[in-house]
């Protein structure tokens, strides 16, 4: 049995040509990290991309932010 949660971010919204108001559920692939992992207690990690240098932080309230 195969059950996914509506909050689930493997599955995102697409909007359906022949009906802008319609939207309907697509699958995605995609390599699932979790945050604790990533930052391992700490509140800002550096990511480096293309030779540029990006900075993802929890803010007090509990979201990602990612700056350049």
């Amino acid at each position: 049995m195969n059950s996914h949660n509506a909050n689930d971010f493997r599955y995102r919204v697409r909007r359906s040509d022949d009906m802008p108001a319609r939207f309907e559920r697509v699958p995605m692939s995609v390599r699932t990290l979790s945050s604790n992992a990533l930052f391992q207690g700490e509140h800002e990690i550096g990511i480096e991309h293309h030779g540029a240098l990006y900075r993802l932080k929890i803010t007090r309230q509990g979201k990602l932010i990612l700056n350049k």
